[in-house]
């Protein structure tokens, strides 16, 4: 057990002095909060209520889809993996450890989102922290999970950020984070049902547990977990 902790807290090191990591899990998602912050209170003071929450399912969806699928992308897609099997190393391990390190670094980026809206923007801290950090914690981990699909089935590096933007840019735009869901045509308001971002948004906006809201991402971490483990028994049986 000592010796994987270790390696989550070396690949969660090693993640710090990767700029392209450093820019999707940190840099641009709190710029964006900076900025996005200032714009939606002003143009709409009533945007204060749900800021906290839109800005972190932004953050979330960055790191969980622009983020971790490129590094998960360049250990299995190169000779690296088989490295790991000279070494007597897990092939699934590296999946596991960068998937627990991602969550550290989105959880930080979120409490500092958290912990700093209300004082710059005067947002609305959520009611019941409780279920605030059971719905986030479940929504980075259901994120992560399609994250991790896409970085152990895309073969190309120069193509898995393609394949990410289907995930990310309607996660964006069809969750209700840049303005309510329902002024949504009827068609899109229902695509963004698919996408975690969307349960995400009004789990954490949700002031108690909705069985119909929290299911959804369940039932997607659940599937995630499936398909992962599944993928991760193939390439383990690839020469």
């Amino acid at each position: 057990m000592k010796p994987f902790l270790y390696n989550i807290l070396i690949q969660w090191k090693l993640d710090l002095r990767n700029k392209n990591i450093l820019l999707t899990y940190y840099v641009i998602p709190l710029v964006f909060y900076g900025f996005m912050g200032a714009i939606f209170t002003n143009i709409n003071p009533a945007s204060k209520e749900t800021l906290i929450q839109s800005m972190i399912v932004f953050n979330v969806s960055m790191g969980a889809f622009l983020g971790m699928p490129a590094q998960l992308v360049d250990l299995y897609s190169s000779d690296i993996k088989k490295a790991y099997r000279v070494g007597g190393i897990p092939i699934w391990s590296n999946a596991v450890i960068t998937f627990i390190s991602a969550m550290i670094h989105l959880l930080i980026t979120s409490l500092i989102i958290y912990s700093t809206s209300h004082i710059l923007f005067d947002s609305t801290i959520p009611v019941n922290t409780f279920i605030f950090f059971i719905a986030l914690m479940l929504f980075i981990a259901t994120s992560l999970g399609v994250g991790t699909i896409l970085g152990l089935f895309a073969k190309d590096p120069s193509k898995i950020a393609v394949f990410s933007q289907i995930i990310f840019l309607p996660s964006i735009m069809l969750s209700g984070i840049m303005f309510p869901a329902s002024l949504l045509p009827n068609a899109f308001e229902k695509i963004g049902y698919i996408y975690p971002a969307t349960w995400g948004f009004k789990n954490m906006v949700s002031s108690e547990f909705l069985l119909g809201w929290i299911s959804p991402l369940i039932v997607v971490f659940s599937i995630t977990i499936l398909v992962n483990t599944l993928r991760l028994i193939k390439l383990k049986n690839i020469d």
